[in-house]
């Protein structure tokens, strides 16, 4: 039995189709319904399982925090809400039946350099009595921090209090005798009426992570060790606590440079142990580890072929229930029996699609669900165990009801020395059998991440413009084991650029693109790869699109000298004539395709400077190249219309390659 949950009154609220004119042409109404950023952000759960709250995109860049009843003809409301100027809402998580607790962020520039930000505040579920949770920096401080803080067990013990760190930053005023000497990230619980607050644990210079047992109790600190020069030095060092002890003991070391040791997760308060991964014959796995003086450490899951990438969490307490991987498809074995036949009831139920829990009531009768599929962009439900009554309570993207959408098929190719390389291939709608179309090879950003099967706005797009989409998980992709990510994407460019090119000349070969119509696009390390492929084969690809790319590794590296990941990015990128040689930026004159460049001024991940930078090279080697920059936007392009003035363009001048 269904229950509509009010979605139409929702969506009418969240004014979804309120888009501005971008410069250039006004994008269509295909480009807008991609365009339009997921509704729902993050959902959750009241303990009660009678409130859902809603973080939501809204018009433009805005954010929105919704609060319905999970009956029939409620109302929903606006309880917060965020400009994206630059404030977003990210997340809200109920403190109490009538109390949640949302973080809030976003980053900004300030002169050469862009800062992120974050902040958490409570607020009624009926609206009102606002409360900043994360700790205030006074007029004296000697330094700062933008770090507001996570929320890291929403069971502290208290009705309404939540266990969250805290940064503190010195203070010390001129003539005076008072001053506040704690520095670094501590534990604080804070009572979320009133904002009042008893330090749990104390600040740590070095501290970047806390993990509780989902009761109440901190189990594990994280340290970050640097080399005394205020540089990290890619070692994290675990510490964890005994049952009742208030002592500190070593748990294990993690080493990002060559990505060994356990790094923990989640505590499992009632087997007193810990969950993390590590790596286990080459790929990593759900390890666990007793939180005793004995360390016995088990393996928990380890695929024989795949990465374990992450635990699967349910309940206010966050327990541990399975472990996710991704083959073709995402995946999670489950280790807790009632949640395993509930999801697969619940997929079966909702007709094969994805299903994954979002959140849970207190006394788990009440379970808010996730589904989806690669043409399905997904919607929330509320089932309702006892009732076995299963409510929609609001789609992600209500602008794509209707719209034929093309399916994601998982194929693989061989790269030019034989490897076999898995991809998605997307082919427009209706057209499963076509040859000779134009075509995009997307790679993905990171480069240490992967593309999943699923829904997936851009390559949607660009099929539902008549494009066929091929996104490589080239070798440097993660997900497929250490040997597989090597020393990653950048550092192992002509590698990783050998496969993303290898796919294009796949497509070719199987007579599904066009040569004359064979384009590539990326986000992020794919806009870098898009750029850089002409440095391999710059007679293959007609045109090429870059999203927030990066184009120079040594200005990139120069960058960061005063940021404590220095040497890490050093690491990363590689120095002297391998950077060089690397970087896009230094084969401006070999480029023979057209470029466009979409860049945000304020992206913290990718400054612009690389945009901007590979723009005047291109332009001065007489290339064809144009950069269209989105003021106030970050590496996301979290706004809507500029997504769907993006989508626009990027197809028009994907769709002129050849002619």
């Amino acid at each position: 039995m269904h229950n509509k949950l009010n979605a139409a009154r929702l969506g009418a609220l969240l004014g979804m189709s309120s888009l501005s004119t971008m410069a250039h042409a006004e994008p269509d109404a295909l480009a807008k319904a991609f365009g339009t950023r997921e509704t729902v952000i993050s959902a959750s759960l009241s303990p009660d399982g009678q409130k859902i709250a809603l973080v939501t995109a809204g018009a433009g860049r805005t954010t929105r925090t919704y609060v319905l009843n999970a009956q029939e003809g409620a109302e929903p409301k606006v309880v917060a809400g965020a400009s994206g100027k630059p404030e977003y809402l990210y997340r809200c998580n109920w403190a109490s039946n009538d109390r949640l607790a949302c973080t809030i962020g976003g980053e900004s520039r300030v002169g050469d350099d862009v800062y992120g930000f974050s902040s958490i505040f409570a607020v009624d579920a009926a609206g009102g009595n606002v409360r900043p949770l994360s700790k205030r920096h006074g007029e004296n401080a000697l330094g700062f921090d933008l770090r507001g803080g996570e929320i890291i067990d929403l069971t502290a013990g208290e009705e309404g209090s939540v266990l969250m760190t805290r940064s503190y930053v010195p203070e010390a005023k001129v003539g005076s005798l008072i001053d506040q000497k704690l520095q670094g990230l501590g534990v604080d619980r804070v009572d979320t009426r009133t904002g009042g607050a008893k330090r749990i644990e104390q600040p740590q210079a070095l501290a970047f992570d806390y993990i509780s047992d989902g009761r109440g109790t901190v189990r594990v600190m994280g340290l970050q060790e640097n080399k005394g020069s205020g540089y990290a030095k890619g070692t994290f060092r675990y510490l964890y606590r005994s049952k009742g002890k208030n002592d500190w003991s070593s748990l294990s070391v993690y080493d990002m440079r060559d990505r060994t040791g356990f790094v923990p997760f989640a505590v499992d308060a009632e087997k007193d142990i810990v969950y993390g991964l590590e790596q286990v014959d080459g790929r990593q796995a759900l390890v666990s580890i007793a939180l005793n003086p004995g360390l016995e450490k088990k393996v928990v899951y380890a695929h024989p072929n795949v990465d374990v990438t992450s635990l699967v969490q349910v309940g206010r307490d966050r327990h541990v229930v399975g472990a996710g991987f991704s083959e073709d498809h995402g995946e999670v074995v489950y280790f807790d029996e009632q949640v395993k036949a509930l999801v697969a009831s619940l997929g079966k139920a909702l007709g094969g699609k994805a299903v994954y829990i979002g959140d849970m009531s207190q006394d788990r009768q009440r379970v808010l669900v996730w589904a989806g599929s690669d043409t399905d962009p997904g919607q929330y439900y509320l089932f309702d165990r006892t009732a076995k009554k299963l409510s929609p309570v609001m789609p992600d993207r209500p602008e794509l009801a209707g719209q034929t959408l093309a399916q994601m098929k998982s194929i693989s190719y061989k790269a030019s020395d034989g490897t076999v390389i898995p991809a998605y291939l997307t082919l427009p709608p209706g057209k499963d059998s076509a040859k000779g179309l134009p075509a995009i090879v997307m790679p993905h950003g990171g480069p240490e991440s992967r593309d999943e099967w699923g829904f997936d706005w851009l390559s949607q797009y660009y099929a539902a413009r008549g494009f066929a989409v091929i996104q490589p998980q080239f070798r440097g992709s993660a997900g497929f084991g250490e040997q597989w990510l090597m020393q990653n994407g950048y550092r192992s460019w002509r590698t990783a650029i050998g496969d993303i090119v290898d796919a294009g000349r796949w497509l070719v070969a199987e007579g599904i693109a066009d040569p004359a119509k064979l384009t590539i696009a990326g986000w992020s390390y794919g806009g870098y790869a898009a750029l850089q492929a002409q440095a391999v084969d710059p007679k293959l690809f007609k045109a090429v699109v870059a999203i927030a790319p990066v184009t120079d590794f040594a200005d990139r590296i120069r960058r960061s000298q005063y940021n404590a990941d220095y040497l890490l990015q050093q690491q990363r990128m590689g120095t002297g004539s391998d950077a060089a040689d690397a970087s896009p930026i230094n084969h401006a004159a070999e480029f023979r395709a057209p470029v466009l460049m979409f860049h945000g001024t304020d992206d913290g991940n990718v400054d612009i400077s690389q945009a901007r930078a590979m723009q005047s090279k291109l332009e001065g080697a007489g290339k064809r190249s144009r950069l269209v920059v989105y003021d106030g936007l970050t590496h996301g392009l979290n706004d809507s219309d500029a997504r769907a003035d993006m989508l626009q363009q990027s197809a028009d001048f994907l769709l002129q390659a050849g002619k």
